[in-house]
């Protein structure tokens, strides 16, 4: 018996959000809006999308001794996550400084403070956790030793999953044990390096299997996602949505992936569940404010014919 649905292993992060007309140029100023602070960061972010969704969850992450530090376990306690893997101290609670356009569109710069001392030692000292968890996520707003050494700690029958954001060459010892590698287009590209991949995102995915993953999704922003194993390629559609802000729906949509994956749904049918939590978040302003519960989701499924529709409001995957 499992005490949790998901861990979740991966960044706390203080969200600096700005609202801009436009984004600068090199060298450019523009007036925004007044600066709000959010609770955020990858991994914070999945920890809450899971447990608004019903997940028992759990997160492994490492906030500063600071006001941001507080805000983010405040956060996490509030919407049901269990803190006791949260370490406090080390350097200041990591920050995201993040404009958002009319589009909804966002950009994105991160400070990661106390994320980069979370440490393979960290992950060690905490393999009860890993024990007693079904799913295990984990992102790359950490330190990539401490994300091995999270693969290298999953029990024998625990599913990893890895949203490999910020991208960048992954060893194959990790690449092994994802069960989803979940990407978008640009995160594709860079593991993928200088391999001949084509153009098609069906090609992406066949290649990055082969480059070891047991799975892959690929998600395609408006144009929905497709999953892919050692059973094929299957596309995904999104749902129709006019998006506000993208903020953090990456996050939702990895975590109510994970956790559909443990509850025994497959890879097609949880990433069609997740696209329908990210369609929800994109119709709100910030990330963890803007994750659905379970029944939210029911209702846009009802709204939408099971999600059935082509999404036009804008990429958020």
């Amino acid at each position: 018996m499992y005490d949790y649905d998901l861990l979740v292993v991966g960044s706390a992060n203080a969200d600096l959000v700005i609202g801009v007309e436009r984004r600068p140029g090199a060298g450019e100023t523009v007036l925004g809006s007044d600066l709000a602070v959010h609770p955020g960061g990858k991994g914070a972010n999945q920890a809450v999308a899971a447990a608004r969704l019903g997940a028992r969850t759990a997160l492994l992450a490492r906030v500063g001794d600071d006001a941001n530090g507080r805000l983010l376990l405040d956060s996490q306690r509030a919407a049901g996550v269990d803190t006791v893997g949260v370490l406090v101290g080390g350097a200041p609670t990591g920050v995201a400084l993040i404009t958002v356009d009319p589009s909804g569109d966002n950009s994105i710069v991160v400070s990661p403070g106390a994320n980069g001392r979370l440490t393979p030692e960290d992950v060690r000292a905490a393999a009860c956790l890993f024990q007693t968890s079904r799913v295990v996520s984990a992102q790359l707003e950490i330190p990539l030793e401490t994300v091995v050494a999270v693969a290298a700690s999953l029990s024998p029958d625990s599913r990893f999953v890895l949203n490999p954001s910020p991208p960048r060459p992954l060893p194959a010892v990790l690449l092994a044990a994802c069960d989803p590698l979940i990407v978008n287009e640009h995160e594709a590209k860079v593991i993928l390096g200088d391999a001949e991949a084509g153009d098609r995102p069906e090609d992406w995915a066949r290649v990055l299997l082969a480059k070891g993953p047991k799975s892959v999704v690929v998600t395609l922003g408006a144009e929905g996602a497709l999953v892919a194993s050692a059973e094929g390629v299957v596309r995904v559609p999104s749902v129709k949505v006019t998006a506000v802000d993208t903020t953090g729906a990456g996050d939702s949509f990895t975590a109510a992936l994970a956790w559909k994956l443990g509850a025994g749904a497959s890879l097609a049918e949880a990433a069609a569940y997740a696209a329908r939590v990210g369609a929800v978040a994109v119709t709100r302003r910030g990330a963890q404010e803007s994750f659905p519960t379970a029944q939210e989701v029911a209702s846009l499924d009802q709204e939408s014919g099971n999600g059935a529709e082509e999404s036009q409001g804008g990429e958020f995957l």
